[in-house]
């Protein structure tokens, strides 16, 4: 589950540990150099895997992201010592300013070339394996000649980076483009074991004009459904994710959505997905 400030105590003052198997947090709130939250993840790392998951990098902005980021990012990463790191197949700066937002690249080869130069540096960066996230959009390019899985496909297979696969962001896009969000499974599913790294699940908001993933509600059962056909075509041990970012509930409502997730998990019989030997990169 995601782990969220709200939820800070019940972790810290639990009289017993809290049945989550693993966390992620959003590697930006935690980049200073001291403070409260730093504390907490550093406790808890103590009990739980974690995972680091970027919201602010902005990997096919035109002009670059910025230096300082990934010099904070490895240092968190040298502190916490995380399991996984990811970020998301967008951009997000322009003209010396950055928008706060996952905005959607153009699905075309010159993109793919820019995303796979930013990735082999990133990796080479931090020493290690990056996820890279699809993401929901409310806007397609005209000039786009391919899926965002053609893309995500290609991108693991120049780069050695993982796919982190989010099923709320495949049914969105479904929705608000008309896409098939099964012919992206299958493309993913088609990919080497061990590809794919992460699976997201989150809950989302309908709207007359599209859906928004909002992140403020339960997981819809549409969702529910392609994380069913998801799990069929995948590998077993690839770990998932249950995000809510807005409206956020109590914790025992959070834990029951991952407890789904653990059910719908446990009622299949695939073979179980072999990690790569190293999730570092060679030249660490």
């Amino acid at each position: 589950m995601g782990l969220r400030t709200q939820h800070y105590r019940d972790f810290l003052h639990a009289s017993a540990p809290v049945t989550a198997d693993w966390l992620e947090v959003h590697s930006e709130n935690y980049f200073g150099d001291g403070g409260y939250d730093l504390h907490v993840l550093q406790t808890l790392r103590q009990d739980y895997p974690l995972s680091l998951h970027g919201v602010g990098m902005g990997l096919g902005s035109a002009q670059g992201y910025s230096d300082l980021h990934i010099s904070r990012l490895q240092r968190l990463i040298e502190r916490t010592e995380p399991a996984l790191v990811s970020e998301h197949l967008c951009w997000g700066a322009i003209a010396g300013r950055h928008l706060n937002d996952l905005l959607p690249l153009p699905l075309m080869q010159s993109a793919l070339d820019l995303v796979c130069e930013r990735v082999d540096e990133l990796q080479a960066r931090l020493c290690r394996q990056v996820l890279i996230e699809n993401v929901s959009t409310y806007l397609r390019f005209a000039q786009d000649d391919m899926s965002e899985a053609e893309f995500l496909a290609t991108l693991a297979k120049r780069t050695g980076c993982g796919i982190l696969l989010d099923i709320n962001n495949l049914y969105v896009n479904q929705h608000n483009h008309g896409e098939d969000a099964l012919q992206a499974l299958r493309i993913m599913a088609g990919m080497p074991v061990g590809a794919i790294g992460e699976i997201h699940l989150a809950g989302h908001l309908q709207t007359d004009i599209c859906i928004v993933d909002d992140h403020g509600s339960q997981v819809a059962d549409p969702v529910w459904a392609l994380f069913r056909r998801a799990v069929d075509m995948l590998p077993a041990g690839i770990p998932v994710l249950v995000e809510w970012d807005t409206a956020i509930p109590d914790l025992p409502v959070l834990l029951g959505e991952a407890h789904k997730a653990r059910q719908i998990l446990a009622t299949t019989s695939r073979p179980t997905s072999t990690p790569a030997p190293s999730q570092e990169i060679a030249a660490a």
